[in-house]
């Protein structure tokens, strides 16, 4: 195998770390021949081994009676994967080639080695007592996901189907049904121009947060996203998936108001400190109905129909209602959304995602709760829990009062990629809801990352628990997944994963993101302000994490032909180094304050000469500003469009939009640090320094402003930062390791 340097930034997934080391399954078969199903799993293998797989046999034998299961077995050099549906059979057939150390599949690439013979073998038949298995946020249509085309689609669906999804949220396409719903009921082209928002914000759009903001969206991507989202419900469709797809909320064009003056129209609250309101047609007016309809009938001409249909009215939006009639309200609201959905696709299935009674729980009290579910059929009804990961609201709603509901968790909040992911809180909260008296309807185990491509490891935990059979060992888990990942593993390997388990993943959520109204991952990637001396620190054990770091730092060279080693380490190395570049901004700001300004400055040219070498060293990830931006411009059609898309692209992972989501999807990419997070800090370090000098002490409003006009010319600015390659990362990631303490 070549050494490095290597880079993922313009190589396909599906090519990525790929090394089929023989021709296994190349021999001919006498099995059966294969339904369409089968077929289509035998493809999504064959893109990921890049083999024909002719010995590789998939059966599918429905049954809908049965939990999902699979049974995999081998006879001479024969494999035959057996399941009742599609996404058990890819799923087993997956975790058998994970056992034997053969396959690893992730969104950083993946690790293929097949074996020339595979042994006989005879598995045991096994079972998972969820029926659903959910993926996607619809956030991560926005923080993600808005520069795909069906290349990079087309890999993550096969990732599902490996993982064992089946119940795909999927969201592209819809701005082609809303833009000819709106021009049925009369919005004209102007407003429609002010209508929708940017790309990187359609996701806020469509949840009725946002109206208009960076727009206006070029009918360019409206197209490509329709034609896209075609080729992707036929795909999850042949993989036997139930993607659930999106309906009328009640969310209408200002321009409703002037349309249809008689029409209850409300001016809902501005979302998180936003200039612009958005407007909510009341579902008792008559004109919800038709709407909604409309809709539907729309989005069936385009897509067909579904079993699932999202419709969240009230995300992070409180609900219009008087004291007075608050619970009849709400309940009225519940019942006519779903008869909204339901006038169309009778046996259709209302999904709400439940995250808004977490986030507004001081309105979303038990009572209003059950209020707003108790007209709705328990039977066409399913609510995806997806927060787990920071509320437990089936715990106080007693199972959300019998409603079928998926436990799940987020996990990644903005897209964002700090290391976080704590194992044993997820294996105890799935073991606290299977032995709770007061879970109710569990229907599914759902992940809802609000943004990929990071922390793969949490992922393949997560949808392996579903169908674990008994108690989970962390341990024995990770032995597995090191074999299949780097192709072996040592006891020497995993000592040093239980000290990066213990130092990193074993957090529940990123606290710290969260902290005095901004939301960056690192205090380094938080807008600057002095009060960071008052940061009370980051989760997790940084004396750990180094140790780890040390320990996989001293296997290097054994793993010097195992790609993914090196980019784990990497990805380590990145968290490590950005823990101690916050405490060292802490330090510098506290000798500014003390007016040792020889030790601040000391101190910035330190953080700058490791921030130096960390923008260098995560040249080998996959993502980058250069990848996010290429991306963007990639997706347009003209040159106007090319700045249009870079713009958003910009924005969305920097201010964002209104005064409280700054930095929410801020990036540990290569040039984010260089150019964006350390520069940013400079600059306010040297005007903070300038202050004390001259004894202007209360000048952080002046402060704060210089920092947003130097963020708004960064924005503004339309170049693309060329892609820089570390030539030895292992001996790079050393020198900024060896450097951490001093």
């Amino acid at each position: 195998m070549p050494s490095f340097p290597f880079t993922l930034a313009k190589m396909p997934l599906a090519l990525a770390f790929s090394f089929a080391l023989s021709a296994c399954g190349q021999q001919p078969t006498d099995s059966a021949p294969q339904t369409p199903e089968s077929q289509a799993l035998h493809s999504v293998f064959e893109r990921a081994t890049h083999s024909p797989l002719a010995n590789w046999t998939f059966e599918i034998q429905p049954d809908a009676q049965q939990s999902p299961w699979y049974q995999i077995s081998v006879e001479d050099n024969q494999l035959i994967a057996k399941g009742n549906s599609p996404s058990s059979v890819a799923y087993g057939t997956y975790q058998y080639m994970r056992q034997l150390g053969a396959m690893s599949v992730s969104w950083e690439g993946q690790r293929i080695a097949l074996p020339e013979q595979l042994a006989d073998y005879s598995g045991n038949k096994t079972q998972s007592q969820f029926d659903l298995r959910t993926y996607l946020n619809v956030c991560a249509y926005g923080y993600s996901m808005p520069w795909w085309g069906w290349d990079r689609w087309q890999q993550e669906i096969d990732w599902m189907a490996m993982h064992g999804v089946n119940n795909p949220v999927a969201m592209e396409g819809q701005e082609y049904v809303w833009q000819k719903l709106w021009q049925e009921f009369g919005v004209d082209n102007d407003n429609l121009q002010q209508y929708f928002s940017g790309p990187a914000f359609a996701p806020w759009q469509r949840m009725g947060n946002i109206e208009g903001h960076q727009g206006p969206l070029p009918q360019s991507w409206i197209d490509k996203k329709h034609a896209l989202q075609k080729q992707i419900l036929t795909r999850m469709q042949a993989l036997g998936m139930q993607p659930v797809v999106p309906a009328f909320s009640g969310y209408v064009p200002k321009q409703f108001l002037a349309l249809f003056p008689d029409a209850k129209i409300t001016a809902m609250p501005k979302w998180t400190g936003f200039e612009h309101e958005t407007y909510w047609l009341d579902p008792a007016d008559p004109l919800f109905a038709k709407v909604a309809k409309r809709f539907i009938e729309l989005y069936t001409q385009e897509y067909g129909e579904h079993q699932y249909y999202l419709s969240d009215a009230f995300n992070e939006m409180l609900p219009p209602v008087t004291e007075d009639n608050r619970y009849a309200d709400l309940a009225s609201y519940g019942e006519r959304i779903y008869q909204s959905i339901q006038q169309v696709v009778p046996d259709a299935t209302w999904v709400m995602q439940g995250w808004m009674f977490g986030a507004d729980e001081e309105f979303w009290d038990e009572a209003s709760i059950e209020a707003f579910l108790s007209k709705v059929p328990n039977q066409h009804t399913l609510i995806h829990d997806i927060g787990n990961d920071r509320y437990h609201v089936w715990q106080r709603t007693q199972g959300f009062m019998q409603k079928p509901w998926i436990f799940g968790f987020i996990h990644n909040y903005g897209g964002s990629d700090p290391v976080y992911g704590d194992f044993n809180d997820y294996v105890t909260q799935l073991n606290t809801v299977n032995n709770s008296p007061i879970a109710g309807n569990v229907a599914g185990f759902g992940v809802f990352p609000e943004g990929i491509n990071n922390n793969s490891i949490v992922y393949e935990f997560l949808f392996d628990l579903p169908w674990q059979q008994g108690d989970v060992s962390t341990q024995t888990w990770l032995q597995q997944y090191t074999q299949a990942r780097y192709g072996k593993t040592s006891d020497a390997l995993l000592s040093a994963w239980d000290n990066i388990e213990q130092g990193a993943f074993g957090v529940r959520y990123w606290t710290s993101r969260w902290w005095e109204g901004s939301a960056g991952a690192y205090l380094l990637f938080k807008r600057p302000t002095e009060a960071i001396t008052d940061f009370p620190g980051h989760p997790g054990d940084l004396a750990k994490l180094d140790a780890g770091i040390q320990q996989l730092l001293a296997l290097a060279p054994q793993y010097q032909d195992a790609p993914l080693f090196t980019y784990d380490l990497v990805d380590l190395v990145k968290h490590a180094t950005s823990l101690h570049v916050d405490l060292m901004l802490q330090d510098a700001v506290s000798a500014y304050q003390a007016k040792d300004f020889a030790k601040g400055d000391q101190l910035m040219k330190t953080i700058r000469s490791k921030v130096e070498k960390l923008d260098l060293l995560l040249g080998i990830h996959q993502e980058s500003l250069t990848s996010w931006l290429t991306d963007a411009a990639a997706y347009a059609d003209n040159d106007q469009e090319r700045l249009y898309y870079q713009h958003n692209a910009r924005l969305q992972i920097t201010q964002w939009g209104g005064p409280k989501l700054k930095d929410y999807a801020s990036k540990a990419w290569q040039g984010m640090y260089l150019s964006y997070y350390l520069p940013r800090w400079e600059h306010f370090m040297a005007q903070y320094k300038e202050d004390l000098q001259s004894n202007q002490r209360d000048n952080s409003d002046a402060r704060q402003q210089s920092l947003i006009e130097w963020e708004a010319n960064w924005i503004e600015q339309t170049d693309i930062p060329t892609h820089r390659q570390p030539k030895q990362p292992v001996a790079l990631a050393q020198e900024i390791v060896a450097d951490l303490g001093q």
